[in-house]
């Protein structure tokens, strides 16, 4: 007797679908099994999802007879409903004859074959590296873009677009398993105003016969250096700290880098950073996308940021009318415009150290606990910056009379003192002499 057997190849399947597992197997004898097998664990378990057993079988209506030589085909279907991430990996088709020549003897045969099962993302978000943190708008400094897409399988291509160009970005290699996590360099950059004049290159190339003046530090070597052993010198100039500018040789160099991790479920987490020297001038309201492609996706998926310096905090304050003793807090609600990336907030006195002695506060509340008469007329600035700028907003606090705490009782920390402490040792003065009298 001779078997043959083989499983019709699948393309890959994407998550929800229904899969049927076809085996087909080709024999002259009589059939005695057909079981279905999903492997795990590299090969080292094989769970059993279906079985038939001829011998408990009652219907013999499409077998031959054993003895009759003639080829017979047949077929063994496993369908799955609404495949799943967990349904992926190989499968393996067993059946097994009747020999001709005996009966006591089983030849068996079997196929394999190995369920792809796709996954498109889930999620896509992007945010910006280090952020909130300050950041100098009168030097140019690194800014990361870091797209983050989950739940996809297999890992997707992500790419970045600027106002709907996609950006060609110099690619950066995967940072070494034991680096942890991956900061960018400085890139190269100079600060340069157009409002002063600077001196001629000419000139500065003339000093000491052409030598680099003292005390002239070297400029800064980073990720933009890489690009080629020669970079353009920059004459040296004055920087306004009103009209900052930032000269750009060409246009924003940009790096790229892209990784990917592999979760529980069997999906992976792929990063996608941008990097570039920022220049708030030119980025300010510039609309940044991240794309991403998958095999199971008809259509890319999308998600895009536009960067915007702060705008008009919305400052609110409880209680509106406050009282001497209330603990009065003051917070930032929010802003006229959408503002990414997410500013660092910070909280001052105009003209005084806050309530609590120190010079400044962060966050995006201000809490005064237990005011003072003396903070009547106080003025409060705060501080909203992000990358693209920053903006100042002044609230003033006024501290009414509260009819509970006699005027001039409390003291800095608004506790009662004064008349009230007074009274209290009178009267106990005057108990103490009554009783002796």
């Amino acid at each position: 007797a001779y078997l043959t057997v083989s499983i019709e190849p699948l393309p890959p399947v994407v998550v929800g679908d229904a899969v049927t597992l076809k085996c087909n197997f080709k024999t002259d004898g009589k059939m005695r099994e057909i079981v279905w097998y999903r492997v795990t664990d590299g090969g080292t378990i094989k769970q059993k999802i279906f079985t038939f057993d001829a011998m408990f079988s009652t219907n013999f209506s499409h077998m031959e007879n054993y003895r009759k030589r003639e080829d017979l085909v047949y077929q063994s279907t496993v369908r799955l409903p609404e495949v799943r991430i967990s349904d992926n990996g190989p499968y393996e088709c067993h059946v097994g004859i009747y020999d001709r020549a005996t009966r006591e003897k089983v030849v068996l045969a079997s196929g394999n074959i190995f369920l792809n099962v796709m996954a498109p993302p889930t999620s896509i978000s992007v945010i910006a590296a280090d952020t909130p943190a300050p950041f100098s708008r009168y030097q140019a400094q690194n800014f990361t873009l870091v797209c983050v897409v989950s739940g996809g399988k297999p890992a997707p291509l992500v790419y970045f677009k600027r106002d709907g160009e996609p950006i060609e970005a110099t690619p950066l290699p995967e940072p070494p398993a034991a680096a942890g996590s991956w900061a960018p360099r400085n890139l190269l950059h100079r600060d340069l105003d157009d409002t002063k004049v600077p001196k001629s290159l000419a000139a500065a190339e003339g000093e000491a016969g052409g030598r680099r003046p003292p005390n002239t530090a070297e400029p800064p070597r980073g990720l933009a250096a890489e690009r080629g052993p020669a970079t353009e010198a920059i004459p040296e100039t004055v920087v306004s700290r009103e009209f900052p500018r930032w000269v750009h040789v060409a246009e924003p160099i940009y790096y790229f880098r892209h990784t990917h991790a592999p979760v529980s479920d069997g999906t992976v987490e792929a990063r996608a950073t941008l990097t570039w020297t920022l220049n708030p001038q030119i980025d300010n309201e510039a609309l940044f996308s991240c794309e991403v492609k998958h095999p199971a996706l008809s259509m890319p998926m999308q998600s895009e940021v536009t960067l915007v310096a702060p705008k008009g905090p919305k400052i609110t304050m409880t209680p509106t009318r406050a009282r001497v003793g209330d603990t009065v807090r003051i917070l930032v609600q929010g802003f006229q415009n959408e503002v990414f990336p997410e500013p660092l907030f910070t909280w001052t006195r105009v003209g005084s150290r806050l309530l609590d002695g120190s010079a400044e506060h962060a966050g995006k509340e201000l809490v005064l606990e237990r005011v003072p008469a003396e903070l009547n007329g106080s003025m409060y600035r705060c501080t909203a910056q992000n990358p693209l700028g920053s903006t100042d907003t002044h609230t003033r606090l006024i501290v009414f009379e509260n009819p509970n705490i006699p005027r001039g009782t409390e003291d800095s920390n608004g506790s009662v003192t004064g008349h009230r402490s007074f009274r209290l040792v009178l009267a106990l003065t005057l108990t103490v002499i009554l009783e002796l009298t």
